[in-house]
């Protein structure tokens, strides 16, 4: 099965919107994938349609004494072979439990282990800020994919974030592979051309030699929980397309290394 973290410690690259497509060019390849928002900010989960109050069953619920399995909080998507599990607002309150409660980064990590669902493929959708539910994704996850806004100031957060990937790293004691994705590029910009080309320059093969394009049928995440999504018929979604065959070449290539 294989876990991907989706994570960025920047807002606005376009986190749900990359967990979402990814999730349903897998689904559209034969795979079952669950996506697991783990932002308290719910975007994930409202894009489905779940109301925040009251507060539905979730992530917060694999913290609780005795933990809820994933499988038992997984509801299924509009999409067939799609399946989610929500994010509360309350799990913001994480980060005070775990200065007493020592072993809460790996909670997700073990209900991924101990996960009985029929699934290829777990996204994990993970906030934008450096903290127990990020430390928890990066824990659980084979991959981290990075997505990275094509715009100057992009570039400060995804140094960042590959400085916390090489912590985890250390830390978990094996390897947490970096994908950078690009993402909200527009060409007609030289300061979207120019950013593009310094991470090409600087990260090489971690970041894929292509982009996302800017599609404002995809300026709404809700669109691509809809069946059928209306963003099929844009210029993202064949762009994610593209990634995905790109992250599957490099997944492989590093399986038949080890």
């Amino acid at each position: 099965m294989r876990v991907w973290a989706i994570a960025n410690q920047k807002g606005g690259v376009g986190k749900t919107t990359s967990t979402l497509a990814l999730g349903r060019m897998l689904v559209a390849r034969g795979m079952r994938v669950l996506l697991v928002d783990l932002d308290p900010h719910a975007s994930l989960t409202r894009a489905f349609g779940v109301p925040g109050d009251p507060q539905p069953a979730g992530v917060l619920d694999l913290f609780a004494s005795p933990p809820a399995t994933l499988a038992g909080l997984a509801r299924p998507a509009p999409v067939e072979g799609l399946a989610f599990v929500c994010a509360q607002t309350a799990l913001a309150t994480l980060e005070r439990r775990s200065a007493s409660q020592p072993g809460l980064g790996l909670q997700l990590s073990q209900a991924i282990t101990r996960h009985s669902g029929d699934h290829d493929a777990v996204l994990l959708d993970c906030p934008p800020t450096l903290g127990l539910l990020m430390v928890n994704a990066l824990a659980a996850a084979d991959r981290l994919i990075v997505p990275t806004q094509c715009e100057p100031l992009a570039l400060h957060g995804l140094a960042g974030m590959c400085r916390t990937a090489a912590m985890v790293e250390r830390s978990r004691q094996r390897p947490l592979p970096v994908s950078i994705l690009p993402t909200l590029y527009d060409r007609r910009t030289r300061a979207g051309r120019d950013t593009l080309h310094r991470l090409q320059q600087d990260y090489r093969d971690r970041v894929w030699s292509d982009a996302i394009p800017i599609d404002t049928q995809l300026s709404n995440a809700d669109l691509l929980a809809q069946q059928p999504a209306v963003g099929d018929s844009g210029r993202a979604m064949p762009a994610y397309g593209r990634a995905l065959d790109w992250l599957l070449d490099e997944a492989a290539t590093l399986e038949d290394a080890a």
